[in-house]
């Protein structure tokens, strides 16, 4: 067992709720799985807060996985956003599952996360273990 990198991000909620409203952005759309969105929808009367612990989990990934090259960019495309999806177990506990490129490049890797929120900030932390 080895620790190939370790990501952190936070997020400001009021801004990404704020990016979020904005005309003609498609973020939702194209940086959540279906399943990321059904989950904020359904979750509180403020989807924003869940979307942007999201984001930071997404965020926190990119970077663990950036750590683990030597601080290079993962080369899986323009938007990897929904390549790195936010799923619930059965009690809630939060885990990423990767889609495409993202499964391919990192087949072994296992990647624990932590979500947390507290007033307008969202976080998350992701560690990626081999």
């Amino acid at each position: 067992m080895s620790i190939l990198g370790v990501g952190l991000d936070l997020v400001s909620v009021s801004e990404f709720a704020e990016q979020m409203e904005r005309v003609g952005t498609t973020m939702v759309r194209d940086s959540f799985t279906a399943g990321e969105r059904r989950h904020a929808a359904t979750k509180s009367s403020d989807p924003a807060r869940h979307y942007a612990a999201r984001w930071a989990a997404k965020e926190a990934v990119l970077k663990a996985w950036a750590a683990s090259r030597f601080a290079r960019a993962p080369q899986i495309g323009d938007n990897p956003y929904p390549l790195i999806e936010v799923v619930n177990d059965a009690w809630g506990r939060p885990s990423i599952k990767l889609h495409g490129m993202a499964a391919e490049f990192l087949p072994t890797v296992k990647i624990h996360l932590s979500l947390t929120h507290d007033g307008d900030m969202a976080g998350a932390v992701a560690i990626l273990e081999e």
